[in-house]
């Protein structure tokens, strides 16, 4: 730990402002190139299901154009769903009316039964419409679910082909545009590339400690009703 007076403190914020800014006008560039990707024509008619009735895609919209889907990691041989999505879900808890002024919707979905997800998403105290997938192929096509020969062959390809995984679903979230009756998948993103969407790890990384995660990852990490 480094000890100094406020005048030497000043200076080397300075510089950090610098390679802060230099770091944002980078992000700026890298959202543009997100935003420019080419776009993917989606023409499967998934199925999804809630407590009230069935949805195709095209419902989850909503009146919007623009729709962000978070892979929530909730397969139905579990009791509960994800701490660690349970922990990213917490973040976008409320944000749904500002991505609405945009026009946006953002839904959650799993392959978990709509009663297992109706208990879990009461006990989280969750507002975001939370979709259960009837046949499983949305996850498997979007690349969050995987079969059991998968996992036995060691033919997982997680995150474009960089990673395997070690269960059968996983997290991610992909972008959808509508436009008249056609829908385009335009952009996804799996494992780290998620963080952005975290804003308590973002607040932890301003902290003397950081994350204090010890080199043991998300160990540390409970529901937050369970700590």
């Amino acid at each position: 730990m480094r000890v100094t007076e406020n005048t030497n403190w000043l200076s080397a914020r300075h510089d950090l402002l610098a390679a802060e800014k230099a770091h944002k006008r980078a992000s700026d560039d890298l959202a543009r190139k997100r935003r420019a990707l080419p776009r993917v024509p989606v023409t499967r008619a998934y199925r999804f299901a809630a407590e009230d009735r069935s949805y195709v895609l095209a419902d989850l919209f909503g009146p919007h154009s623009q729709l962000l889907v978070y892979h929530f990691m909730f397969p139905p041989e579990w009791e509960a769903g994800c701490p660690s999505c349970s922990f990213w879900v917490d973040n976008l808890e409320g944000l749904r009316p500002h991505l609405a002024a945009r026009d946006a919707q953002l839904v959650l979905t799993s392959s978990a039964s709509t009663a297992q997800i109706s208990a879990y998403q009461s006990r989280m105290g969750w507002t975001i419409p939370w979709l259960s997938e009837v046949d499983g192929d949305f996850g498997c096509d979007m690349g969050v679910r995987f079969t059991d020969a998968e996992r036995t062959d060691g033919t997982i390809a997680y995150n474009f082909g960089s990673s395997g995984f070690p269960v059968n679903e996983a997290p991610g979230l992909s972008v959808f545009a509508k436009e008249g009756e056609e829908i385009f998948l335009t952009y996804q993103t799996f494992a780290r590339g998620l963080e952005q969407f975290n804003a308590a790890y973002g607040l932890m990384d301003l902290l003397p400690k950081g994350r204090d995660e010890g080199g043991k990852g998300m160990a540390w990490l409970r529901r937050r009703d369970d700590y």
